[in-house]
């Protein structure tokens, strides 16, 4: 994505609604729209395209919304613009979730340019890593990140904990896989292979299902925890075959983007704290995995902010590290997205 100094700021809100299309969300279901009038952009959080079983709540709709809002303000910052940011800024209308002001002409950092140049590169991943170990200093920097953002990635949990969230999002995939509604849900946004829908999750993302069965509990390489994977086949052979020969996955570092609040201004910042992360651990090689199962279950995420997490909210749960494996996405067009000035 080009996205150097544009001195157009027509140009620059349209390219910047562009580059915010790409930013992560749950099933890949995009749950976003833009506006531009009055000199601002507005960024609403589409309830149609809520997950209404998983998420009734909508706390994963606006760390969506949040993560598309940091995009929109790096690419602005990327292309040579200071913008000016407000969060839920009309009380009576909590589907906006925020605004952006162009601000004044400003030249961009390295470092911002090098995040915004991951933002078409970055995919998410949905299966093992390669046996490569990620430096402390790196999860280091990664949480430096997130803290810029008002949240925080927490790595390097003892073994016993990392356990635990693996048995945690085990036991809630296979509570969700046996629930009618919950796997109904998860089909609308699971695409057969050969489709051109631009949303949900294609089915070259993910690695093909292997023959255990689905509810069996596997470890990884060297006894690692294995985190379950989400059932987008349902017993298709659906999803791209791991190279002849690879080895037995690694499970990677796992990590978790938490809050001191658990409010809709919390979400949005865990939002953003996600995108920059990825972005920089993208512009290192760097994937990630999520898990989302056990904080869509009540009880599950209360347990883990009790138990694992020192009473901080969990707003997403990953797994970082190095592949060789493709990465499929697609993105719903400008038109279908965006309303221009008339």
């Amino acid at each position: 994505m080009d996205l150097r100094p544009v001195s157009d700021a027509g140009t620059a809100v349209r390219a910047a609604i562009a580059a915010a299309s790409w930013a992560p969300s749950v099933h890949n279901t995009q749950p976003w729209s833009f506006e531009a009038a009055g000199g601002e952009i507005r960024v609403h959080a589409d309830t149609d395209r809520l997950l209404r079983v998983s998420d009734p709540t909508a706390r994963e709709l606006y760390v969506s919304c949040g993560a598309a809002l940091y995009t929109l303000r790096l690419a602005l910052r990327a292309a040579g613009y200071d913008p000016v940011v407000r969060v839920l800024p009309d009380p009576d209308r909590p589907a906006l979730a925020g605004t952006v002001r162009l601000g004044p002409q400003a030249p961009a950092d390295e470092h911002t340019q090098m995040l915004a140049e991951e933002i078409e590169r970055r995919r998410t991943h949905r299966g093992g890593f390669l046996h490569r170990p990620l430096p402390r200093p790196f999860l280091h920097a990664l949480d430096g990140e997130a803290r810029a953002e008002g949240a925080r990635l927490l790595t390097g949990l003892p073994e016993p904990a990392v356990a635990a969230v693996a048995d945690v999002t085990r036991a809630a995939e296979n509570v969700q896989r046996a629930d009618a509604a919950y796997s109904g849900e998860l089909m609308r946004w699971a695409r057969p292979p050969g489709s051109d829908r631009p949303d949900g999750v294609p089915a070259d993302a993910y690695p093909r299902d292997r023959a255990e069965p689905a509810f069996v509990s596997r470890a990884g390489h060297r006894g690692e925890p294995e985190f379950a994977q989400r059932d987008y086949s349902r017993g298709r052979s659906w999803g791209y075959v791991p190279r002849p020969g690879a080895a037995s996955p690694a499970t990677g570092a796992v990590a978790a983007v938490v809050t001191a609040g658990d409010g809709r201004e919390d979400w949005i910042a865990a939002g953003r704290a996600l995108q920059r992360v990825l972005l920089f651990a993208s512009a290192h090689g760097v994937s990630a995995a999520f898990h989302t199962q056990a904080l869509e279950m009540y009880h599950l995420r209360d347990f883990l902010r009790r138990e694992v997490f020192a009473d901080a909210y969990p707003q997403m749960i990953m797994r970082l590290g190095v592949t060789d494996e493709p990465g499929a996405t697609r993105r719903r067009p400008l038109d279908e997205i965006f309303t221009e000035p008339s």
